[in-house]
């Protein structure tokens, strides 16, 4: 009895997922709570964060039935992005899939570089292989009167690792640097990167930190959820638990070990240092966001943890200036696109049932660090994977070199 009802409880979960639209208009500059399609929970518009773009946009969506893709179609939907057209692309399995979209019901059609190149900005949801191989096909000139003069191809904001590294390629969290990359944009780049998920939530609290205290070291812990591996992860994790409830035994396919009731300290591959390169995604992407020097010593450790969709994150910081839990929250208050939990007279604080499916990255458990005392602090953050770390970060980018 008791394993029925708790697999039924994880069937429920699936509305988690991101596959169903939210239909809230725009009106974004309120934080409105808006019910979900599928499952339970809510979507929070975050108040304040970047300007609405004023000239309609043909947009493409490569990858739009993943579950990176589903939720731009849902971003762009609840923010209001004006759009005068709408691709969905796919690989050929999915098209001819139909999704709800803020234009209507379009149909998915099979990617060609030459459909991307109709739109002005095309996101990319998909492999780091597949984005490099084809994003500088999608944003070549377009030559004009038989080649006479050529005019600029389209803007690339790409979810995957493939460009994060490279110099000239901007890597944006648009809070944080979001003016360098319409500068650079204005200067001619067409390609731009989309942090690693993990790296864009932990950036949200980081930077005011930074702003006012400058960081020294910073530590990280990391608490992932299933939904890093995408949809393939979120149904793996679903079947698996209902599996493990019935005959005691899970199996794994996307995950190195069965992650029902089970915790993998083991993202990505492992590099010649120890460190998996997950782990170091964090330092290195924290490095080229926020412009630190090599004098920055940033560490952490990424975990796999069996919940769907939004990731959390124990951090530790030491900085240039003294700083204070009170003080921190004062920074934290009066950042965009963070909301602060932090109460432990009332055992508020940030979980991944307080901030799946919102906009904004949930910051508490704000105190002292007892190892870098008044130059230290330790806080807890936790954000939607989907959201924070993939869409939303997006389509901020794309609201940010746009307007």
């Amino acid at each position: 009895m008791h394993h029925t009802v708790v697999a039924a409880a994880c069937r429920g979960l699936a509305g988690l997922s991101g596959a169903a639209l939210v239909s809230s208009g725009p009106g974004w500059m309120v934080r409105k709570e808006t019910s979900c399609a599928a499952g339970g929970g809510s979507k929070g518009v975050a108040e304040g964060i970047i300007n609405p773009v004023d000239q309609p946009q043909r947009v493409a969506i490569v990858g739009a039935t993943g579950a990176v893709g589903l939720e731009i179609v849902d971003v762009l939907q609840r923010r209001g992005f004006p759009l005068k057209d709408i691709k969905l692309l796919a690989s050929r399995r999915s098209a001819g899939k139909r999704l709800a979209t803020p234009l209507g019901m379009v149909q998915v059609e099979e990617f060609t570089v030459g459909k991307a190149r109709e739109a002005d900005v095309v996101f990319l949801a998909v492999s780091g292989g597949f984005a490099e191989k084809f994003a500088s096909q999608i944003t070549a000139d377009r030559k004009q009167l038989g080649g006479l003069w050529s005019t600029p191809g389209p803007i690339v904001i790409d979810n995957s690792s493939a460009f994060r590294y490279k110099p000239e390629v901007p890597l944006v969290v648009p809070e944080v640097n979001g003016e360098v990359a319409r500068q650079r944009v204005k200067e001619g780049a067409r390609i731009l990167a989309n942090p690693n998920c993990t790296t864009a939530i932990a950036a949200m609290a980081l930077w005011p930190l930074h702003q006012q205290f400058g960081l020294r070291k910073v530590i990280v812990s990391t608490y992932q959820a299933a939904s890093g591996a995408g949809q393939a992860g979120m149904e793996e994790l679903l079947r698996e638990t209902e599996k493990f409830l019935d005959q005691s035994v899970a199996s794994n396919d996307v995950f190195v070990h069965p992650l029902p009731f089970n915790v993998i300290p083991h993202i990505d591959k492992f590099q010649p240092n120890g460190y998996t390169k997950e782990e170091m995604k964090v330092a290195w992407e924290t490095k080229k966001i926020f412009g630190l020097s090599d004098d920055v010593a940033i560490s952490c450790t990424a975990v796999r943890i069996p919940t769907l969709r939004a990731h959390a994150e124990a951090i530790t910081i030491e900085t240039e200036k003294p700083i204070s839990p009170a003080a921190a929250r004062h920074a934290l208050a009066s950042a965009p696109g963070l909301h602060t939990l932090d109460s432990v007279t009332s055992d508020l604080y940030p979980m991944p049932l307080n901030s799946s499916k919102k906009d904004e990255v949930n910051v508490g458990r704000i105190r002292q660090s007892l190892v870098f005392g008044d130059h230290g602090l330790d806080l807890f953050v936790c954000g939607d994977q989907l959201l924070r770390g993939a869409a939303l970060n997006a389509v901020l980018i794309a609201e940010q070199v746009l307007k």
